[in-house]
């Protein structure tokens, strides 16, 4: 028996659902997923052994929904408040149900969670490609759930369309990471992008647009707003309009600088 395979004997003594448990542990070890009193969403999370890390990390304060096509078992005295949507992840009436489920629909969600897998063929190319079919749809949905700075997790196979689809979850947030945790199995090519910082601005980096600028803040820099969403201008005055190009973007805030002509003086 490897070191690997006794994470099940683990998990048989310790009283988790599943073996994944400790996957969980070590992703949010690795990449925070899971602060005390946050909101939680696990895709996928029959039999339960996710829900019952996400439970205890999350605590008194915080809620877990836990979404799955099969009825999963209710956890005996959870730590969290726990609600339960029985759904399909790729249905469009799913993303209601669960925000329904979240506080009764007033409760931002902080992160979601999908250890979703197809079942497996044995042929890689196959069983990739059906793995970043899943990842994708908890990827939409997780955008379309999460608030400004949420984070994601999904699990996929190795194979040749991750850099396309590690691509995606970056234009959604504010950096990517992969992560292999050491609970997986030896022989197993799984893995998890891990989106940071969901964005929901209306501008990306790179974008180039007319503003003017409203305020100046605390720093000395010009203030200008794009659809509610605060753009800090360095050197931009009060009053002024101008052409500036999106250098970064934040969960709730941007930076822009001032596209200037060749004589050196803002367009």
């Amino acid at each position: 028996m490897t070191g690997k395979d006794e994470y099940y004997n683990k998990a048989k003594q310790q009283g988790y659902r599943a073996r994944s448990a400790y996957k969980l542990q070590q992703l949010d070890a690795t990449a925070s997923l899971l602060g005390g009193g946050s909101t939680v969403v696990d895709l996928g999370a029959a039999p339960g052994g996710w829900l019952q890390v996400a439970a205890e990390a999350v605590g008194p304060g915080g809620q877990v929904v836990g979404v799955d096509r099969q009825r999963i078992d209710p956890l005996v005295e959870p730590d969290a408040d726990l609600a339960y949507v029985r759904a399909d992840v790729t249905e469009v009436e799913t993303a209601d149900e669960v925000r329904a489920a979240v506080g009764g629909g007033d409760r931002p969600v902080d992160t979601v969670l999908s250890d979703m897998a197809p079942n497996m063929t044995g042929e890689n190319s196959l069983d990739h490609a059906r793995s970043v079919h899943l990842a994708r749809q908890a990827l939409e949905l997780g955008t379309e759930l999460l608030s400004a700075g949420g984070d994601l997790a999904v699990k996929l196979f190795d194979g040749r369309d991750l850099a396309a689809f590690e691509t995606d979850i970056e234009a959604e947030f504010e950096y990517v990471r992969q992560v292999r945790p050491d609970a997986s199995r030896d022989a197993s090519s799984e893995l998890y992008l891990v989106g940071k910082n969901r964005l929901t601005a209306p501008v990306r980096p790179g974008d180039e647009l007319a503003v003017e600028i409203v305020d100046v803040g605390e720093e000395g820099d010009g203030i200008a707003r794009v659809e509610g969403f605060t753009m800090f201008v360095p050197g931009a005055t009060e009053g002024e309009q101008l052409d500036v190009s999106v250098e970064a973007v934040k969960p709730r805030f941007g930076f822009a600088e001032p596209i200037r002509s060749t004589d050196g003086e803002p367009e």
